[in-house]
């Protein structure tokens, strides 16, 4: 075993060079998953690929070291359990999140785990120039093909940085990992230590709307126009949405996350790629995360190409396509039109993500259009999140500036060129109706309106 030998080459010692392996062959490099993280010592940062892409096997056999201390794991979300964000962890692995997960939110709200926020766009430069040093990756691909070559699957987004940069690259070869096309191919001669598994990814279907996310849908379908270039997230209201686009034609899709419900929609054949201008013909996007359906489709479809997020997220990329409509969510929008989606006051509970790299991107498309879409209340209707001030404490997400259409389900806004006292007064008109009125008050309190 390797625990307390430092690393003394860029290599581990099970590895040998791809080159002189035929690929049939691939098997007799693989070790057992306690033995691939040998290569991690105390006080090292090691990368975790997230989403449908954790290599859960490697973060369980990491946590049964006993010999690691101040460990330091840096992800976007992760899919399953966290126990290495356990509080009896504490010392011995702290998460930093690029994006925080549900299952990281208490130790980042207990102090024991830490958050940075940062454009998605962002986060693969500070990879690759060492103003995050990685010192190993962790990462699940595909088995290699004749060529000797695996696919980083379900998730490119900054994992394409983080094995570039990273000295050492421990991955998980998984044989239902999907492989996909794109910018996420990898030699097998990169990883220093390989371990093969036979495991489901987790999946999981999407969640059919509600009333409220139902009407919601409606608006923001209203206005879609045919040919447009879509960027949708994950959740009910986007699946709404989706949901009433399928008579549109030659939509595109161009987007950071790839979902069940884009899925349903090219096979409406309501999307045909035909008028973008970046990738025309293809569906752009850095990761999947939903359904077993969900991987098959991705598995091996040359009309999906999965590129880093410093791509997909360029906000010049992005206004390159016609037409774009970027549809995010956000927690609180204040009258000014100030958009808080990363944190519940103090407490984050997500991250920037790539909110603010398409907004912008689809606000500088030609007939893009920008949408915020967020029900009107919150905690079963009790707390309006239409707000007069945010939260102490909430983060900024999208600037004021940035915003243009803010839907919920009483209407639709368009804030771009208002002023403070027109903000105001129409986000209010699309408030719960029991809080108009308070809000005009707050309006007139902050002397934004006679």
């Amino acid at each position: 075993m390797l625990w307390g030998m430092p690393p003394s080459r860029p290599h581990h010692p099970a590895a040998r060079s791809w080159r002189a392996t035929a690929a049939p062959d691939w098997r007799s490099r693989t070790v057992a998953a306690e033995e691939a993280v040998g290569v991690v010592r105390s006080g090292m940062r090691v990368f975790v690929h997230g989403a449908a892409a954790t290599p859960t096997p490697l973060l369980e056999a990491l946590v049964a070291r006993p010999d690691l201390e101040g460990v330091r794991l840096v992800h976007l979300h992760t899919g399953g359990p966290a126990p290495w964000a356990a509080p009896e962890q504490a010392g011995r692995f702290r998460s930093v999140s690029l994006f925080t997960g549900a299952a990281v939110r208490d130790a980042v709200a207990d102090g024991r785990a830490d958050y940075v926020p940062v454009f998605l766009s962002d986060i693969p430069a500070l990879f690759r120039s060492g103003a995050l040093p990685l010192d190993v990756a962790l990462v699940q691909v595909s088995p290699p093909d004749r060529h000797g070559l695996c696919s980083l699957g379900t998730s490119v987004d900054v994992a394409r940085a983080a094995v570039d940069a990273a000295p050492f690259v421990v991955a998980e070869v998984n044989a239902r990992m999907p492989r996909t096309h794109g910018a996420g191919t990898i030699p097998f001669d990169r990883f220093d230590a390989v371990v093969a598994t036979d495991r489901p990814l987790p999946a999981h279907d999407p969640e059919p709307p509600d009333a409220v996310a139902t009407r919601i849908g409606e608006l923001v379908a209203a206005l879609v126009p045919d040919r447009a270039t879509l960027q949708m997230g994950i959740g009910t209201i986007p699946n709404a949405v989706l949901a009433r686009l399928q008579d549109k034609r030659d939509l595109g899709v161009h987007t950071e996350c790839f979902s069940d419900s884009l899925m349903h929609l090219v096979h409406a054949g309501a999307v045909s790629n035909r008028f973008k201008t970046v990738h025309p013909g293809r569906i752009v996007t850095s990761f999947v995360d939903g359904s077993a359906p969900l991987y098959d489709f991705v598995d091996d479809n040359p009309l999906v190409e999965f590129h880093p997020s410093d791509r997909v997220n360029d906000t010049d990329v992005i206004s390159r396509n016609p037409r774009v409509v970027a549809i995010n969510s956000a927690l609180q929008v204040d009258l000014s039109g100030q958009v808080c989606a990363d944190s519940l006051g103090h407490r984050v509970f997500s991250g920037i993500g790539g909110q603010m790299d398409f907004i912008r991107g689809a606000a500088r498309s030609r007939g893009g259009v920008p949408v915020i879409a967020l029900p009107a209340t919150a905690a079963g209707g009790k707390a309006s999140r239409i707000v007069a001030e945010l939260a102490p404490g909430a983060g900024v997400v999208t600037t004021r500036g940035h915003v243009h259409w803010v839907v919920t389900e009483y209407g639709a806004v368009n804030l771009h060129g208002a002023t403070l006292r027109e903000r105001g007064e129409r986000l209010a008109s699309i408030a719960h109706p029991d809080v108009r009125a308070d809000l005009l008050r707050d309006l007139r309190r902050l002397r934004l309106a006679d």
